[in-house]
Order: structure tokens, then sequence, then C-alpha cells
């Protein structure tokens, strides 16, 4: 085993090479296979980012809510390679049979949608699909299925049994009247745009809490059923206040001379900048060892919150103002701002999770593998926020 052989590496050195690594990993396949200039495919933003969402989906339910199980009896390097080609064949299969099985019988799925709605309409799933198993592992911590003695993989396929229910109902009731073909009598519960904004920032509180702040204040509750409803609870509320505070925030980083063209469109920004600071949580807490740890509880949680959420302020003036038009060649928005984050920032969460999780940083060694002479588990923390693909916001 290579990792057996290697001295293992500081922190931030463990960090910065993972960082290498999937942000090489995640422009050559932006290249090959999105990009509007240089793929051959021809898919950018659609299919793509429907393949993509249901990329992470597969991610969710196999490496966090089955931690991996069947995969995990397969050495480095090989689980990764299975565990990449196996996520890649779900994701266009679930696409294809979408837009064209269902698509056939149902024209709000149909493929041929004007600006390939009916692939969105389908990977909408997924941005409810984030918030409810991610929910489950991050918060909940499996409760109640490891409670009642059960093991993987019976843990992750009771989570995922049970869950599909109240996923499909919020997919049903707030996901399809938002992008339905044709507009239902007295109009979808929330708009297309305050809702992608609304429910993204839900599931940054779920990544926020779960994962950056070790559960915290959930965990006040006591006991795990107790747990599990505060969390609930806790995270639409706090959920809804991360939403109106970061359309706050968006309208100030981007000007009133933007904000003003994107007009509803900007209610849709507390997931464009959301996904920046999920990407990076994800990062964060899986290549950087979710630093510091060493403080007091509370000195640690405020740490980490204010970098992640730095360098998602960072990110997203980045992504929108160069990086989007003259490196991934996307089109422009509104203004000077160019891209859909949804899109490559979702791609950069789905390739760290590949990369960290899938071949768990695999031939680098981490630091909490030293002193062991075999490699480590991949370690599970949170996933990407949902990767819900947007259609594109009006320029005016």
């Amino acid at each position: 085993m290579q990792h057996s052989t290697q001295r293992p590496m500081a922190w931030w050195a463990f960090g910065l090479a993972n960082l290498a690594v999937v942000v090489t990993a995640s422009l050559l396949g932006w290249y090959l296979l999105a990009d509007p200039e240089t793929s051959p495919l021809g898919v950018y933003p659609l299919p793509f980012n429907a393949a993509l969402f249901w990329a992470l989906m597969f991610v969710v339910w196999t490496g966090f809510n089955l931690e991996l199980a069947g995969f995990d009896r397969i050495p480095q390097p090989w689980r990764g390679v299975a565990f990449t080609t196996a996520t890649a064949t779900f994701a266009v299969a679930v696409t294809w049979l979408l837009a064209h099985g269902l698509g056939a019988l149902d024209p709000n799925f149909a493929g041929g949608r004007e600006g390939g709605l009916g692939y969105f309409t389908g990977a909408l799933f997924v941005l409810f699909g984030f918030s409810t198993y991610v929910m489950a592992v991050v918060n909940w911590n499996h409760w109640p299925w490891t409670d009642r003695g059960l093991r993987q993989p019976m843990v992750g396929l009771c989570e995922i049994a049970f869950l599909l229910g109240p996923t499909i109902l919020l997919y049903v009731v707030l996901g399809i009247p938002a992008v339905a073909a044709r507009v239902p009598e007295g109009g979808p519960v929330l708009e297309l745009n305050a809702l992608l904004g609304w429910y993204y920032s839900v599931v940054i509180a779920i990544v926020l809490t779960g994962l950056c702040w070790e559960n915290w204040p959930w965990r006040l509750a006591g006991g795990r059923a107790s747990v599990a409803l505060a969390s609930l609870v806790g995270n639409v509320v706090l959920g809804t206040v991360l939403f109106l505070a970061l359309r706050l925030v968006v309208e100030v980083v981007v000007g009133s001379v933007t904000a003003d063209q994107l007009g509803a469109a900007l209610d849709q920004f507390p997931a464009q900048i959301g996904v920046c600071w999920v990407a990076w949580m994800i990062f964060w807490g899986n290549a950087f060892g979710n630093r510091p740890t060493s403080y007091g509880t509370a000195v640690n949680l405020v740490c980490r919150a204010a970098i992640t959420f730095g360098l998602a302020v960072v990110t997203f003036v980045a992504y929108y103002y160069v990086l989007a038009e003259h490196v991934l060649h996307e089109p422009p928005v509104a203004g000077a701002l160019h891209g859909n984050a949804l899109g490559f920032l979702d791609w950069f969460a789905l390739v760290t999770l590949l990369y960290v999780v899938g071949f768990g940083s695999y031939p680098l060694r981490a630091p909490e593998a030293a002193g062991q002479p075999e490699e480590p588990p991949a370690e599970l923390h949170a996933p990407v926020a949902p990767a819900a693909d947007v259609p594109p916001v009006p320029a005016g």
C-alpha cells in the first residue's frame, strides 16, 4: 500500500496538495465535457448540469448514507476508479431516462423543452434530495436506524427508502409547479428564483451546522430524536435568515446597477454565492481537517465559518468577474457578470468528493493517517450542496 511507505504530510500541505489536484482535474474535465468553446459534446449548460446534479445525488446516497458499502472492499486506487465510473454511469442513465423515457409521457420532463428545461425539471429533485439525505447523515447521524442495531448497508438502505417519500413530496409541492410547462392554477408556492435561493439557503444551514459546526447548536437538544427535530426546524429557520443575509451580501458585492439588472433573478443569488460557501465548507472539512480544532468550541466554530465564508466571497467575485468569462468561456448574465456558479462550482464540489472521498486523496497521506500501517478509510463529511441547475438568469 502506497500510504504506508510515505511520510504523513502537514495538514496545510495536505490541503493544498488536494486543492491542486482538484482544481487541475476540474478544469481539465470542464474543458472536455462542458466548456462552450472547447468541449466537443455541446451539452452546456444542459443536459450537462442535470447529469452533474444526479452525480452528486449518487455520491450522497452511496458515499454518505451507505458509507461506501461495497466499494470499501476495493483497494485504492481501484476503489476510486470504480466509484467514479459508477457515479458517471448512474448520472448519465438517470438523466437520459427522465428526459427521454418519462419525458415521452410527461412534457414537463421532455428533453426537447426550450432551453433544456425538461432536463432541469428532472434534476430539480436533487435540490430536495440534498436537504433530506445530507441532514440524515450530518445532523441526525443516521438516527433512528443505528439506534435499532442496524449496520451498513441496511442503515443506508433504510435511510434512502424512508426519506424518499418526504423528498418526493417536497419536489412535487415546491419544485415541479415552479418549472411546469403549464403554470398551475393559483401559481407555484414559490417562484423559481425565490425557491432556488431560499431552499439552497436551507441546504447551506445543514452543511454549516452539520459539518462546519459539528452539529452545534442542535446537539444541545439532548436525545437523538430531539436533536433530529431541533435540526429539522432550526435549519429551516437558519436557512431563511441566511437567504435574507446572503441576498444583501450579493447586492453589496455586485452593486446597485447590476442588482437592478438582475431584477427578480437576484432572489436566486443566495444560491449562487451559497454554492461557493458549501464547496469550501466541504473542501475545508475534508482536506484541511476542519481547522482550527485547538481553541475553545466557540472560537473554533466562528473561525471555520469566517474562513470558509471569506473564501466563498473571494471565489464568487473571481468566478463571476474573471473566471467564467475568460477561463471557462461562459456567457454573460448581467452587467459584467458571466456564468452560473451552480454549474462550475458544483462541478468543483463533485470532483472534490470523488477525489477526497472516492479515491481517499490517493496517493497523498493524510496527517490523520500518521502511524497507521494501512490506508485510512475515506472521511465522510458533508457533501456538496444541491447542484440544482438554474435556467439562464435574465439580463434585464
